[in-house]
């Protein structure tokens, strides 16, 4: 007898307030071959706190390239809010020039599972974007630089603006990360994998950061929209995000923590008691 696919599990939906931040349109990506994604289409809400899970090589790391465009889909669309127009209206970024792109990224920050922090001092990784972007003095940017390092919980900044990148410890450079991220006050947040490889103690600093940071206001007054991926089932506990899971490349579960958390289906059930394991798994190199 042929098995049958596994059905989706769509529990109830949840609430949201209809004004949409990102939206994925059918989107397919293959690798030599090998599908990736098959047909993942979402939506995600402005405000929305929204983990995507799902057991390694399902696609969650493909599809938020996609969401940077820094992969092409081989078919479907991602449509993301540009808030340098009025109506903050979504645009398909497949039609972007490089300079709309860039335009549109200045209201994103992206912190990475290697937390690709450049060379240099903590000072240089968060001033770079403010001259570049901004065309700022440093003597303005310090004081963006300390009030997101303090934020984050640093307290001595005088020898730690000055601290070289390879002087951090995994747990000071990811909050350095997420601090640069904050400085630049985003609209929309990501964070790939935001605590694999880290200890209980810096991956716990990690959740209430990635809370706090997710309920502070913008400096514009918009909500703002944070999506992670992750395989962190404490992070989801703490956070109770909204999550979407990924399977053979299509969205298999939307639904809230709790949902996800009781649920029986074949395939949520061994992913869930897998997800510690594949959390603690060294970062590769």
């Amino acid at each position: 007898m042929t098995a049958r696919a596994p059905r989706p599990y769509h529990p109830s939906a949840m609430p949201h307030a209809h004004v949409t931040e990102i939206r994925i349109d059918d989107l397919h990506k293959s690798f030599n071959n090998h599908a990736v994604l098959s047909g993942v289409s979402l939506e995600v809400d402005r405000g929305d706190l929204t983990a995507i899970v799902g057991g390694s090589g399902c696609g969650k790391t493909v599809l938020l390239r996609h969401i940077l465009r820094q992969l092409q889909p081989d078919r479907g669309r991602v449509l993301i809010a540009d808030h340098e127009r009025a109506d903050h209206g979504l645009v398909d970024i497949a039609n972007l020039t490089e300079e709309e792109m860039d335009r549109l990224r200045t209201h994103w920050a992206v912190v990475f599972q290697r937390n690709a922090l450049f060379s240099g001092t903590v000072f240089e990784n968060i001033a770079l974007w403010f001259r570049e972007v901004k065309g700022m003095a440093d003597a303005d940017i310090e004081p963006i630089a300390v009030a997101a390092l303090e934020s984050v919980g640093f307290k001595d900044m005088q020898s730690l603006l000055v601290k070289d990148r390879d002087e951090l410890s995994g747990g000071m450079a990811k909050r350095v990360a997420v601090a640069r991220a904050m400085s630049m006050d985003p609209i929309l947040m990501f964070y790939d994998e935001p605590t694999t490889g880290l200890d209980p103690t810096h991956a716990a600093q990690i959740h209430r950061l990635i809370h706090d940071t997710h309920q502070r206001p913008t400096g514009r007054g918009i909500p703002r929209t944070t999506v992670i991926i992750t395989h962190d089932k404490d992070l989801l506990h703490r956070l109770q995000p909204r999550i979407i899971m990924l399977h053979e490349g299509r969205v298999f579960f939307d639904g809230t923590y709790g949902q996800f958390e009781q649920s029986e289906s074949e395939i949520i059930r061994p992913y869930f008691d897998l997800m510690p394991i594949l959390n603690r798994r060294p970062i590769p190199a």
